[in-house]
């Protein structure tokens, strides 16, 4: 079996290292804070339905694949002894104006002609589901096949579940892949990525995101049980409840570079949001306001495959780096047995970077 450097311990480079040191190689994962970053940070949906959109469709494929692959992921970390916290509660979407009212119509349409479960729902409906949804909800549409994990407990498990299977964890950045001794290389590196192949300089950028964290406080109104999502005056916002009681309200999404600091803007944005859908949680205490780094690529699929010169991608995955940390894991697995990369993870494959385009016209 091959020796294999994993170039980053978010969710994704965390699952590859669990999941190939499970088939035997011996692996090491490169990250001065593993189990941080992005994925730290998420809010922990794992929605391929509610997150699809026309012209998105192998996007929608690939998260289908994964979140099929999720409870199966989910039930072998619980039965090594570290439970990641799923949720199968589904998602609820809300709309409050006309112009949300219409999204929710062309996305509920969508997934029709797909042939995905989806319920319309009037407003009333809406909070008959979720009675701390406000009155100013006019619509929304029930996913019932949507699942949700707690994102920290899910990279506390997966960092206990590597070391049990005998990961190595060194703990510096790395700037130049070349400089890694190892058989394999497995760029993992988030939002960084970019910064550490050429191929990958102009796939691959940051895009910043603010997050919160609530509580309730004593008298206030429970959160939801179930992931909500909403479009409010054409921004997106979702709230994801956690099992110890927490709610964790996101997320802006804008250019900034690989700036990490929290933003005024951001967080009112976020709380003005929030109170609209949900109007108790104005009265909640906040706890943690954050800002973080997805790794967005140039359509909106990750990178998954080889680079050349034994390196391979698991990189730009956007929105989706929970929810596609199976899927991903699995492939890479896949291309260390020397089996060529699987049909539903084609479309993501790296040979559609410009510079590897040309490598292939040569």
């Amino acid at each position: 079996m091959s020796e294999l450097a994993v170039v980053g311990g978010g969710v994704i480079g965390l699952s590859v290292a669990w999941r190939a040191a499970g088939r035997g190689h011996s692996v090491t994962v490169y990250d001065p804070t593993p189990g941080r970053g992005a994925s730290w940070l998420a809010g922990g949906m794992l929605a391929p339905v509610t997150e699809a959109w026309p012209g998105e469709e192998d996007v929608l494929s690939l998260g289908e694949e994964s979140l099929r692959r999720w409870p199966a992921f989910a039930r072998e970390l619980a039965e090594e002894g570290f439970d990641p916290g799923l949720s199968e509660k589904g998602t609820l979407v809300v709309g409050l104006d006309r112009a949300d009212v219409e999204h929710l119509e062309i996305l509920a349409g969508y997934l029709t002609s797909l042939g995905r479960e989806v319920e319309v729902l009037t407003g009333r409906e809406a909070r008959r589901l979720e009675p701390g949804v406000g009155g100013s909800v006019r619509s929304g549409l029930s996913v019932p096949g949507d699942l949700a994990v707690d994102n920290r407990k899910l990279l506390v498990s997966l960092r206990k579940a590597a070391e049990q299977r005998g990961v190595q964890f060194v703990t510096e950045t790395i700037v130049d892949v070349e400089s890694v001794d190892a058989d394999v290389v497995v760029i993992a590196a988030g939002a960084w990525s970019g910064r550490l192949h050429p191929a990958l300089a102009g796939g691959v950028r940051p895009l910043k995101g603010e997050i919160l964290r609530l509580r309730p406080r004593r008298g206030c109104l429970p959160p939801p049980e179930r992931t909500v999502r909403a479009v409010v005056e054409g921004r997106p916002i979702y709230l994801v409840p956690r099992a110890d009681g927490e709610l964790v309200l996101g997320a802006t999404q804008y250019e900034a570079g690989f700036d990490e600091t929290v933003a005024a803007r951001g967080v009112r944005e976020l709380l003005e949001g929030a109170e609209r859908v949900f109007p108790s949680i104005a009265e909640y205490e906040l706890v943690e306001m954050a800002a973080g780094l997805r790794a967005a690529s140039v359509d909106n699929l990750p990178f998954i495959g080889d680079l050349g010169d034994g390196v391979l991608a698991a990189t730009g995955h956007h929105r989706n780096g929970l929810l596609l940390a199976p899927v991903t894991a699995d492939a890479i697995v896949a291309l260390l047995a020397g089996s060529e990369l699987p049909p539903h993870a084609e479309a993501a494959h790296p040979r559609r970077l410009p510079s590897l385009k040309s490598t292939e016209r040569v």
